[in-house]
């Protein structure tokens, strides 16, 4: 029920955000201790919506890549590769999440793949900016609820995202806690979508 809850919230979102470029409504990021089977979420996910694969260097990482990419491109799903450009390459992905420290490689990805989504974290506003100079498509913000995640920081709060959304010259993401319970919150927020890790899982 949840994942319904929130697919259908984030294509509103999207719908609502009218992007000149069409980026997909939900992204969901798998994670290797809070995500176990993430081919299980994605299999349920709605035609259109990413999956951003964090495999942070497992040694089994193209054979999960390659068995991913299979269920996204059956299911009619993006393919996202964190942060390794040349595992994404090798699994034929759709494109590459940057962690925020390497959003300035946008620039070069972009030359090398000029069809590639590329997406980036950033927790600021001077992490936004520089992900826009960087030239990737959107920009996801964190944590912007609280978050259980062990990386998370204090959350900026369905204003403060409002507000990035609006100084932004890029598509924003909302990152970090969202669940059914508080997704209406981010209505009329700009958001172009919804990003997720346990919050779909669940």
């Amino acid at each position: 029920m949840s994942l319904e809850v929130l697919a259908e919230a984030a294509a509103h979102l999207n719908r609502a955000a009218k992007l000149k470029k069409p980026l997909p409504p939900l992204l969901f990021f798998t994670d290797p201790a809070r995500t176990p089977d993430p081919q299980a979420v994605a299999a349920r996910l709605p035609a259109g919506s990413a999956v951003v694969l964090r495999l942070f260097g497992a040694p089994d990482a193209l054979a999960q890549a390659r068995s991913m990419r299979e269920l996204t491109l059956a299911r009619g799903l993006k393919l996202l590769i964190g942060a390794d450009a040349v595992l994404a390459g090798a699994a034929n992905a759709d494109g590459v999440h940057l962690p925020e420290r390497l959003a300035d490689r946008a620039s070069s990805l972009r030359l090398a793949h000029p069809g590639w989504l590329i997406t980036a974290a950033a927790h600021s506003q001077a992490a936004i900016e520089a992900a826009t100079l960087a030239g990737v498509d959107a920009a996801i913000v964190s944590s912007v609820f609280p978050s259980d995640s062990p990386s998370a920081g204090a959350a900026v709060g369905v204003e403060r995202f409002a507000a990035l959304v609006q100084a932004s010259q890029i598509p924003l993401y909302a990152l970090g806690g969202v669940k059914a319970e508080n997704v209406g919150e981010l209505r009329g927020s700009g958001a172009a979508g919804l990003a997720a890790v346990s919050g779909l899982a669940d």
